[in-house]
């Protein structure tokens, strides 16, 4: 059970991450436009880098999620092999 609450901590930020990651490149854009008076040049080009910066958030969840998952199936592995030679010798 502890196991589920760390996942829920860990990938439960992953939407609030995206949403804001998108939302501060957008933003910033339109500041930095109203302040160069560039006409949505910058909007655009903030909400690229939020873009990218979202998905960014995305990869490294997945990476992480696999780390974990292959952590998981190795020990899994030991403790079958385990179990299988400690049974084998009796």
């Amino acid at each position: 059970m502890q196991q589920y609450w760390k996942g829920v901590g860990r990938y439960g930020t992953i939407g609030l991450e995206l949403s804001l990651s998108i939302l501060v490149g957008l933003f910033l854009g339109q500041w930095l436009d109203a302040k160069l008076h560039t006409h949505g040049v910058l909007t655009l080009i903030g909400l690229g880098y939020g873009l990218a910066a979202a998905v960014r958030v995305v990869w490294r969840a997945l990476k992480q999620a696999n780390r974990e998952a292959e952590e998981e199936e190795r020990l899994e592995r030991e403790a079958r092999k385990k179990y299988d030679d400690e049974h084998r010798s009796s």
